[in-house]
């Protein structure tokens, strides 16, 4: 079975992409992270990826846009709620590739974090997978966190600090007390 897995990072996919192979199936990357912010992060990501995908053989589509704008609309009348329409232009992005390549599923690297909305992504992506007629492949990979992110170190992978975007990057510093709203 073929299986597009959109990747937000190298440290995030590390164990999803040998989890999928281990049952067997035919796993593509697909790099589309319109929300990664600014830009030297969303580099840094990316080419970290790219060298992974590289020396594990993996085939990887990248869409590389860097999406500021489109990403800032979308999130502008209810940045509190942002996480909802980030998971929607990631997720339903993949599920199109998907469909227009010929996959048999998708899934994404995001369902490792323990700190993303796992019942938002998941209700997003069958939403995307009906909406494109393509079969989204749900593994919870939260319990493999710990061991990819180790692993990822081990490898000397860019390792960054916040979710993306530049709301969670403000967040990391207004929990740390480095800044004063």
């Amino acid at each position: 079975m073929k299986t597009l897995l959109h990747i937000c990072c190298a440290p995030c996919a590390n164990r999803p992409i040998e989890s999928l192979r281990g049952e067997g199936l035919e796993v593509t990357g697909f790099w589309y992270n319109p929300n990664i912010h600014p830009f030297t992060e969303y580099r840094s990501r990316r080419n970290c990826l790219r060298e992974y995908a590289l020396e594990i053989g993996l085939p990887l589509i990248e869409r590389n846009d860097y999406a500021l704008r489109p990403f800032f609309r979308a999130v502008a009348e209810d940045i509190a709620h942002r996480c909802v329409k980030c998971y929607e232009m990631r997720l339903q992005e993949t599920a199109r590739q998907a469909a227009a390549g010929g996959f048999d599923s998708f899934t994404s690297s995001l369902f490792i974090s323990p700190y993303q909305n796992h019942e938002l992504m998941r209700r997003v992506a069958e939403q995307a997978a009906q909406a494109y007629g393509v079969e989204f492949l749900y593994r919870d990979f939260r319990p493999l966190f710990r061991e990819g992110q180790a692993f990822a170190r081990e490898r000397g992978f860019y390792m960054q600090k916040y979710c993306g975007c530049v709301f969670s990057e403000e967040e990391r510093y207004l929990k740390a007390g480095k800044i004063i709203p």
